[in-house]
């Protein structure tokens, strides 16, 4: 039996929380360990997007979730190239908050 997709939810929003508190640290893009700990979050959030229901995830058609997935590809690859490190504060700045709204009403409802 398969968890619930709410379980799932809460993955998300624990990694955006993460990512904003690493994020008030310093520079993901000048801070190895800074980056390395908000690519694992990223990476959890990403794996943890692709279990939410597709017809919740449709209500939001603003939010690229496939997109947001195949972010876990990249970082399964261990692409550490200078496009990642460019792609990931910039994903963290501009999907996190509208993934996080989505989220918290996808489990309001």
């Amino acid at each position: 039996m398969s968890k619930d997709w709410r379980v799932y939810a809460q993955h998300v929003l624990a990694a955006i929380e993460k990512i904003r508190r690493i994020e008030q640290r310093g520079d993901l893009t000048r801070d190895e360990v800074l980056y390395d700990a908000s690519l694992r979050n990223l990476h959890t959030l990403s794996e943890a997007t692709q279990r939410l229901p597709d017809e919740l995830k449709n209500a939001y058609p603003e939010i690229p979730w496939q997109q947001i997935g195949g972010f876990r590809n990249i970082l399964l690859l261990t692409i550490w190239v200078t496009s990642t490190r460019k792609r990931s504060p910039r994903l963290v700045k501009h999907y996190l908050p509208p993934i996080d709204v989505a989220v918290r009403h996808m489990l309001a409802h």
